[in-house]
């Protein structure tokens, strides 16, 4: 199997499964035979409403693999925005008839999004390629229809390379998060990463 343009293949083994990971330029982990459910219990969190239907916003949403799990979780008719320069629009519409998706191809970053009423924004694996976030986390608080609420999947490390250009550990998205005015910071869970010899983590934060 060939890699993309700048990136490279990492096959990893587990009991009874082979697992191929494409990691393409900018860290974009695609993991082509990985279970939804592993990536549904890195974000699972109770502070989801699963009774009323939400709009969620997915930014750098990639292969769709995240805003499927996040559809997993939320009610019945509700809505995600899945914003990806190249996002995967027949994967997210062919998934679930009951979460509307919608995809939206622009660069999160640099083009301006039309967004609005928001209960929440999803970003696995890309808050670390924004350099000025505190200027980002300004930008989004006018997307949200109420309480901001942010849901991160990243790598714990402050330790910047070429496929992680602005990385951010926890304690660093904590400090972040409570410098732009957030309450409650949370770590979900953490598992090793296959990016690197360190670790992945997952947190919920609202305002």
């Amino acid at each position: 199997m060939k890699p993309p343009p700048g990136g490279f293949v990492i096959l990893y083994r587990r009991p009874k499964k082979s697992v191929i990971l494409i990691v393409v330029a900018g860290a974009r982990e695609l993991l082509l035979y990985m279970e939804l459910s592993d990536a549904i219990s890195l974000i699972q969190t109770i502070e989801i409403e699963r009774g009323t239907p939400q709009i969620w916003a997915d930014l750098g949403s990639g292969s769709g693999l995240f805003t499927r799990a996040l559809a997993h979780m939320l009610a019945a008719k509700s809505k995600i925005y899945a914003v990806d320069r190249n996002p995967a629009p027949v994967k997210l519409k062919s998934f679930s008839s009951n979460v509307q998706m919608i995809p939206l191809q622009l660069d999160f970053i640099k083009d301006p999004l039309d967004l609005e009423s928001l209960d929440g924004i999803l970003m696995a694996n890309a808050l670390h390629f924004v350099q000025d976030k505190k200027d980002f986390l300004h930008k989004t608080s006018a997307w949200f229809k109420n309480r901001p609420k942010f849901l991160i999947v990243e790598y714990d490390t402050d330790k910047p390379n070429p496929y992680v250009p602005y990385p951010l550990s926890f304690l660093t998205l904590k400090q972040l998060f409570q410098d732009a005015g957030f309450s409650s910071i949370v770590k979900i869970t953490e598992r090793p990463s296959l990016y690197n010899s360190g670790k992945i983590y997952s947190s919920m934060i609202t305002k």
